[in-house]
């Protein structure tokens, strides 16, 4: 049987692929052996509670202070839900191609198959950077938080006990990690439900002061919109405008993180089936969370409280979160702390979240030879070591808040991870719109596919837009006046991206894969062999207990 045909029938094996070095090389589409590799470890329940907690982090808990100061209370729920759908949107993108075709290598490899090895390995790159980043942020953050209680214990001796926290988990295995990550992402699920009701009972007159707030911060002076940079502007219009603006660039980073589902692929048990479930569920969980955090934020917390944590201009010891400024103000006491302990919480499982994603898309890009060969070892325990140390050693970055601030750090940081994390975005989409060429190129329609993304093929277009128009202006305030440091923060992963896109082509001389000549089938069938297996596995138990089937399906 020739290629051709084996192609059209599904039956390609990793020995059968056609070299071709304009377009990819062949191990660059085959996973590794088992034993070599990732463990497929991470059960239905624990995708979707990572998925489901692992993006609440620092931009909803800690930078929404920041977007209401500048945005008001009315600015802060419009930027927050317009990006929601823009992230909604590319997280259906994401999952359709993850569901297709569920492997080791996250979306980077979906770049490098459905495009180009060029864009493949500078989005690889671009994400490995960013979780090099985003990890010490959210290390950085803890620090935030623990300065509200106490100054005397030096930063520096926190952040080091913080970074061993969460190097001994990654270094555990994928098991422990999904294990513990569960669980920390439960109690974080249901300290912000808490939350949310806390802020509603506070709003309608369940406080010690029995004032019923309603929409009163809606109203002037406290709102209903912010003007932000007013005496550089000198323009309340203006203004305004700007203050909305600053908020989509604080929702963008709140949002980023949301696609972390898709490097989890590789070590998911029947991802074809538990991929979807977890993207369907994104969008109540953007609606209820964050849509609907910001909402009650906005009603409980005046825009003008001077003691909201702002980055780049907070002192040590400000309250990093606008629910804990919520419940001193209306007088509860014990309870701010209490809600202080749950953020520390939330923010050192971003950052355990976040060193297992960064260590999985390096080593998805050594696997590819993308990479240095050192970075694709693994331990027994399916570990890929190297790569976690590496990613914990950027993770001593976050030693410059010891001369600088931690507030200023973590602006830095927060312009540093947007850009990344919305280079991201926009790679997400345009490998989507392509991936859908190459479906209609060689007459596989989307119906067939496991998981459909709705709102196609306009959903990606106008998300990759979206993204980029922010992405583009979203420093727009370094300019007023001009700031170096937010400058550079603010825009050099763009230069970088290029810089690893135009360099890989030149030296490999790769082209844009033809949608007709994209391979849609190399390593789908060992994927579909192995999820069978843990079907009949599966079936091989027996039947389950009502307890056991809600347990799975949490």
């Amino acid at each position: 049987m020739s290629y051709d045909e084996k192609k059209q029938d599904g039956t390609v094996s990793s020995s059968d692929v056609v070299k071709d070095d304009r377009y990819y090389a062949n191990e660059a589409l085959v996973d590794p052996e088992e034993k070599e590799s990732l463990h497929r470890d991470l059960s239905a329940r624990q995708i979707s509670m990572i998925a489901l907690g692992g993006a609440i982090g620092t931009g909803l808990i800690i930078g929404s202070g920041t977007a209401l100061v500048r945005g008001g209370p009315l600015g802060i729920f419009l930027g927050y839900s317009f990006v929601g759908f823009v992230c909604y949107l590319v997280m259906v993108a994401l999952g359709e191609m993850s569901a297709y075709l569920p492997h080791k290598k996250g979306f980077p490899g979906y770049a490098t198959r459905f495009v180009d090895p060029a864009f493949g390995f500078a989005l690889g790159w671009n994400y490995v950077l960013k979780y090099l980043i985003v990890t010490p942020n959210n290390v950085n953050a803890a620090g935030v938080v623990i300065q509200y209680w106490t100054q005397k214990v030096h930063i520096a001796i926190w952040m080091v006990i913080f970074i061993a926290f969460i190097f001994c988990i990654n270094l555990l295995g994928v098991r422990v990690f999904g294990e513990l990550e569960f669980w920390f992402s439960s109690i974080k699920v249901i300290s912000l439900i808490g939350l949310l009701l806390m802020g509603i009972i506070i709003d309608l007159g369940g406080n010690p002061k029995h004032d019923r707030l309603g929409f009163r911060y809606w109203d002037h002076p406290y709102g209903p919109m912010g003007k932000y940079l007013q005496s550089q502007v000198h323009n309340d219009h203006l203004a305004i405008f700007l203050g909305f603006w600053s908020t989509l660039t604080n929702a963008l980073f709140a949002y980023i993180g949301t696609e972390l589902i898709g490097v989890t692929v590789g070590e998911a048990q029947a991802p074809r089936k538990n991929i979807p479930i977890a993207i369907r569920r994104t969008f109540f969980r953007i609606l209820i969370f964050y849509v609907g955090g910001v909402f009650v934020i906005s009603l409980i917390v005046p825009s003008t409280d001077q003691t909201l944590f702002v980055a780049n201009k907070s002192k040590p010891g400000a309250a990093a979160s606008p629910f804990v400024v919520a419940t001193t103000l209306v007088g509860i006491k014990v309870l701010n702390h209490i809600i202080n302990a749950a953020i520390l919480l939330f923010v050192l499982s971003a950052a355990n979240s976040d060193l297992y994603i960064g260590t999985r898309t390096l080593y998805g890009l050594a696997i590819q030879g993308q990479a240095p060969k050192i970075f694709a070892r693994v331990n027994r325990m399916g570990v890929p070591y190297a790569s976690l140390i590496l990613c914990t050693c950027f993770c001593f970055l976050v030693f410059l808040n010891v001369s600088s601030s931690s507030a200023k750090v973590f602006g830095w940081f927060v312009n540093l991870v947007s850009t990344f994390g919305a280079i991201t975005w926009m790679c997400i989409c345009y490998t989507h719109i392509r991936f859908m060429k190459a479906l209609k190129a060689q007459g596989l329609s989307r119906d067939a596919l496991p998981y459909k993304a709705p709102f196609q093929p306009w959903g990606s277009w106008f998300a990759l837009v979206a993204t980029a128009i922010i992405t583009l202006f979203k420093g727009f305030d370094t300019f007023i006046p001009f700031t170096q440091d937010t400058f550079v923060t603010s825009y050099i992963g763009l230069p970088a991206f290029l810089l690893f896109y135009v360099g890989y082509k030149v030296y490999y001389r790769t082209t844009l894969i033809p949608s007709d000549k994209v391979d849609l089938v190399t390593g789908k069938r060992e994927i579909d062999e192995e999820e069978e297996r843990f079907n009949q596995e599966q079936e091989a138990r027996g039947p389950r207990s009502r307890w056991q089937r809600i347990w799975e399906d949490l």
